[in-house]
């Protein structure tokens, strides 16, 4: 590859009839610099860039490099849809389409094909209702690489990872194990290190209940679990704060002394991150062999085919992606994508 050559970044459009393809559009009539390949069909790019009146410029992707890209153009992986999607509408004839190119981008990403994966939102019922089953693209790609991952939010200002992600409150307390929370946190300590560039990351970890359990009055499993499991940790050289009150964990003085958080639970968290930086939080999976961030939101059915999306979490999951990719090329200057 040549040293001067753009990234190339893989991005999937996600569920047709959702607002991803028209997000896709707003990110190629960005300046950023990068050598964005569209994973999807051709026809349907060509239809979200007229309901969008936008001009854009699809170029058949032929793995070459390319050391500039101009606003509006877009190299393109052709997928063929299995039904013309109709927006707003998810079709389960597409589940196929779909899939598809959830797996051109893992498995060019393992072969050096793309430097990282940008994943616009899919709908999951959809594929289900075709009859394949489905968990969301953090389960698939972890699948298709073989490697343990965990979910993280970030924001320019905040990294929240989390312990357990899309589970009913009453189930999260026996899902937080030692063998779990261990699991967890050597992922995010080694990946704060690998992709983000913290010698000696310093992870805070809130408490399950409120005031951290409050020595045994509030609950038993900081006491029982999570405590013993940081001692466990720290004695292996982790920098690990808390368990913290989740209530106070986020405030200013509370922020300089971490890099990341862990939370227990989705919603513990994730309003704080959302509430502050809903148009800039990006969705990484960390643990995987390549580097992959997807927006923070669903495919808003209601604004598909409006034009109106905003394409902000895209374009913020692009640049995200695109930092990475250079920090780990600056450390790894050998490892390159093939042309």
């Amino acid at each position: 590859m040549n040293s001067h050559a753009l990234p190339r970044l893989a991005v999937t459009a996600g569920e047709p009839a959702g607002i991803g393809p028209e997000l896709l559009i707003s990110l190629a009539a960005t300046s950023l610099a990068a050598n964005f390949v569209a994973i999807t069909d051709r026809s349907l790019l060509e239809r979200a860039a007229a309901r969008c009146g936008q001009c854009i410029e699809l170029i058949d992707d032929d793995g070459t490099d390319v050391t500039e890209r101009l606003p509006g153009q877009l190299r393109v992986h052709h997928v063929p849809l299995g039904a013309i999607e109709q927006p707003g509408q998810p079709d389960s004839r597409n589940a196929a389409h779909v899939l598809a190119t959830l797996a051109e981008a893992a498995d060019g990403c393992m072969a050096g094909r793309y430097a990282a994966i940008v994943t616009a939102p899919l709908q999951k019922s959809s594929i289900n209702e075709s009859g394949t089953r489905f968990s969301g693209h953090t389960e698939f790609f972890a699948e298709r690489a073989g490697a343990d991952v965990v979910m993280m939010l970030a924001s320019p200002e905040l990294r929240v990872a989390l312990a357990t992600t899309h589970l009913p409150l009453s189930k999260v307390p026996s899902a937080i194990t030692r063998e779990t929370l261990e699991r967890v946190l050597r992922i995010v300590h080694h990946e704060l290190q690998a992709k983000f560039g913290f010698a000696a990351p310093r992870i805070a970890v809130l408490g399950l209940n409120p005031h951290a359990g409050e020595g045994g009055h509030l609950g038993h499993e900081e006491i029982d679990t999570i405590i013993p499991l940081l001692d466990q940790l720290r004695a292996d050289g982790m920098t690990l704060i808390g368990p913290l009150p989740a209530d106070t964990a986020f405030v200013p003085t509370q922020r300089k002394r971490y890099d990341a958080v862990l939370a227990m639970y989705h919603d513990q968290a994730l309003p704080v991150l959302k509430s502050e930086a809903f148009d800039r939080t990006v969705n990484l999976t960390l643990g995987l062999p390549f580097i992959r961030t997807s927006v923070d939101h669903g495919t808003a059915l209601d604004l598909a085919g409006s034009g109106r999306g905003d394409p902000s979490s895209l374009i913020a999951a692009a640049r995200m992606a695109l930092e990475l990719v250079a920090r780990s090329q600056r450390r790894n200057p050998q490892v390159v994508t093939a042309s």
